[in-house]
Formats: C-alpha cells, sequence, structure tokens
C-alpha cells in the first residue's frame, strides 16, 4: 500500500483530456460504506484549490428508493451525462428518501471542468469511454455494514443486507474493481493525512 495526495491526483486528472465532452468524468465506485462520498469530496476540494471548476452527482440522489441499485441509470445518462456530453449544462431532480418519491426541483449541473459522480455503479462498463478516471474504493463488509446502521439505523438493516448482496452481484459480473484506474483503501492502516492524503491498494494505479 502507498500513500498518495489528492493534490497530486487533482493535476493528474486535470492533466488528462475531457472526454464526456469538454468535461473530465471522474466516476468513484465501490460498495456501500466504503468511503466514496468522503474521497469525492476530498478530491473535488482539491480540483478547486487547482483553480479547477467542479461538479458533483451523487447517485444516491437519483435512485428510486432502495431497489434502484442499477436500474436508475437512464436518468443520469438523460439528465446530466447527455447534455455534458454535448456541451450543454444539465438538471437533475433529487429523490426524497424520507418522502419516498422524486422532488420538483431541479439541481443544475454546469459545464464544468470537472464531473464527479460518487455512487454504486458510477464506473460501470457502458461508461468507460466518457471517464478520465475511474475510482474504486473498498473496506471490509463487516465495517461497511456497521458505517451504514451506524448512520441509518438498526430498522434499515435488511435493507442495506439485500443493497450489499445486489451489488456484490452488479460488481462481480461488471468486473469494476478489476477496470478501475485507481483501486483506493477505504480503511486504511498506514499513516498519512486523511483529508489531503489517501492510500492505495495493491500499491498503484490500474492501466486501462
Amino acid at each position: 500500500m502507498t500513500v498518495h495526495s489528492y493534490a497530486d491526483l487533482a493535476r493528474t486528472v486535470l492533466a488528462s483530456p475531457p472526454r464526456l465532452g469538454p468535461v473530465r468524468l471522474v466516476a468513484v465506485d465501490g460498495p456501500a460504506g466504503s468511503g466514496k462520498t468522503t474521497f469525492a469530496g476530498r478530491l473535488a476540494a482539491a480540483l478547486r484549490d487547482a483553480g479547477a471548476t467542479v461538479a458533483e452527482v451523487h447517485t444516491d440522489d437519483l435512485l428510486d428508493g432502495w431497489a434502484d441499485i442499477v436500474t436508475f441509470w437512464p436518468r443520469l445518462e438523460e439528465w446530466v451525462l447527455a447534455p455534458l456530453r454535448r456541451g450543454e449544462p444539465g438538471a437533475y431532480r433529487r429523490y426524497d428518501w424520507h418522502q419516498g418519491k422524486f422532488g420538483v426541483d431541479e439541481t443544475p449541473v454546469s459545464v464544468t471542468d470537472v464531473l464527479i459522480v460518487e455512487g454504486v455503479t458510477s464506473a460501470r462498463t457502458a461508461v468507460r469511454d466518457d471517464l478520465t478516471l475511474a475510482v474504486w474504493l473498498a473496506a471490509p463488509r463487516e465495517l461497511r455494514l456497521a458505517r451504514g446502521i451506524d448512520r441509518d439505523g438498526e430498522a434499515l438493516r435488511p435493507y442495506w443486507l439485500r443493497w450489499m448482496a445486489d451489488e456484490a452481484a452488479h460488481f462481480a459480473a461488471d468486473r469494476t474493481d478489476e477496470r478501475a484506474d485507481l483501486r483506493v483503501d477505504g480503511a486504511p492502516d498506514a499513516p498519512h493525512d486523511p483529508h489531503t492524503q489517501y492510500v492505495i491498494r495493491g500499491g498503484d494505479t490500474h492501466d486501462r
């Protein structure tokens, strides 16, 4: 395992060509509870510190409830990816997990230097040609489950267990881990500053 800085990763992303029209698309994927949201937020901050414009989309906001682990993708494609591919701004309606339905207000997604899409299945094979960088995060299953229950409450344990089974089946079929450009440890033991650094699993990036 090796320690790397978000600042260096930001420079690498910005030095890479855009593939989603004029936008550099970064997908932060991995199983639920692995640390994707934290990683995405810290990379976004490093990109902004480097002078880039950044938009962030979390796939949880596009899911139609717990059962929508993979079938939300047409919404992301139609509302966000397709417009940006044309060099036009996108917009999406967020799912309200308390109300159990999508809201009516739209969240705009500008044409930025970088778009970070964070969430389970965000680096799926179908989007590979658009990606500047595919990041995979992983952590032990029991730790991921504990993180989820701590956040959502014990009553949602059955939902988490079903979700974890469904995502495991998707990842096995899609081979997302194997295809990722960067594999990050979501529960690292190596000494590092978590706010400015991350730990790579396996010691290096993957080639495309």
